[in-house]
């Protein structure tokens, strides 16, 4: 299954973000999101999560199209905000409890997924309590537990030491050398080798677009 993005565009606000973005990763593949702030890195991660809509063009997971059936899309898509969409009042197993039993996946994905990241000492704690180190690595926990070949990955870095990026770099080699692909925007060297890098440039229009949050998506919340 390979990611074909064909002249897609996003206007927020009144404002294009980008338009004409044509982009493949094939299966195995694992890519650097890259452009300076503001450009729409993020934007891009959401309008295929499937998060926020497109102004314009496509994108396909094989045959299944975001324009026409965003919900089989989404299926098929793992993404990784800049907030890690932890809930505090749950503890940290529960977290991803939650989240296999929204997914209808095997509970038993979430205690591996827990010593994989180097929390399973804590899965009885209540998330308030957890470092921000830990509540990030509780959020990325989240791709081993619903288990889907796309992953969108925006600074999963952020907040994590070189132990803890070393894993993230280590986990998507796995991801891709089982015929996963991955997308991640990222301001260091992740260190997975020679790659495919969708640089992103602003529209040639007038009054360009930052990066802003969508007051309606439930990842930017925490909220789900």
């Amino acid at each position: 299954m390979d990611l074909e993005i064909d002249n897609l565009a996003c206007r927020r606000a009144g404002r294009m973000v980008f338009r004409d973005l044509d982009f493949r990763l094939g299966a195995g593949e694992a890519a650097a999101l890259r452009g300076p702030n503001g450009v729409g890195k993020s934007t891009l991660l959401r309008v295929l999560a499937g998060l926020i809509p497109a102004a314009g063009g496509d994108a396909r997971l094989g045959d299944i199209s975001l324009a026409r059936d965003r919900g089989a899309f989404q299926e098929r898509v793992a993404y990784a905000g800049h907030l890690d969409a932890v809930k505090p009042a749950l503890g940290v197993a529960e977290n991803l409890a939650v989240w296999a039993g929204l997914h209808a996946t095997d509970a038993g994905r979430v205690a591996a997924a827990l010593e994989r990241f180097g929390i399973g000492h804590i899965a009885g704690h209540p998330a308030a309590q957890c470092s921000a180190g830990q509540k990030r690595r509780l959020g990325l926990a989240r791709l081993l537990v619903i288990d889907r070949p796309l992953w969108l990955l925006d600074e999963p870095t952020v907040s994590l030491d070189a132990a803890s990026s070393a894993l993230v770099a280590e986990l998507v080699r796995e991801h891709c050398a089982k015929g996963g692909m991955a997308l991640i925007a990222t301001h260091i060297e992740l260190g997975l080798g020679a790659g495919p890098v969708l640089e992103m440039h602003p529209p040639q229009v007038a009054g360009q677009a930052a990066e802003h949050g969508d007051a309606a998506d439930p990842f930017l919340e925490g909220a789900w």
